[in-house]
């Protein structure tokens, strides 16, 4: 009851009042890209480790890095495509 009544004074202000289950899908939704930033550099560290080499994009290349640090050049690539918010693109 007193959740209902207060939905209605939020809702006049323009404000919600969130479920705990959406709080705690916000809160690890907001938690993804530092996770999965660490979880693909601990992929790559393992990679390497096991003495295999990887594949990166740098600066408008794809590179084979190596376990010894080597670099090499595999192709050029087109410079990343910057999309607006909300805008449909095509890919062929």
């Amino acid at each position: 009851m007193l959740r209902s009544a207060l939905s209605g004074i939020f809702a006049a202000e323009g404000l919600t009042i969130m479920s705990h289950d959406e709080d705690k899908l916000e809160f690890l939704e907001s938690q993804f890209p530092a996770i999965s930033g660490s979880a693909f550099a601990e992929a790559r560290a393992r990679v390497l480790a096991s003495g295999q080499s990887v594949l990166q994009s740098e600066q408008g290349y794809i590179y084979e890095v190596f376990p010894d640090g080597r670099r090499v050049v595999v192709k050029q690539i087109e410079p990343p495509t910057i999309v607006e918010l909300g805008r449909k693109i095509t890919i062929r």
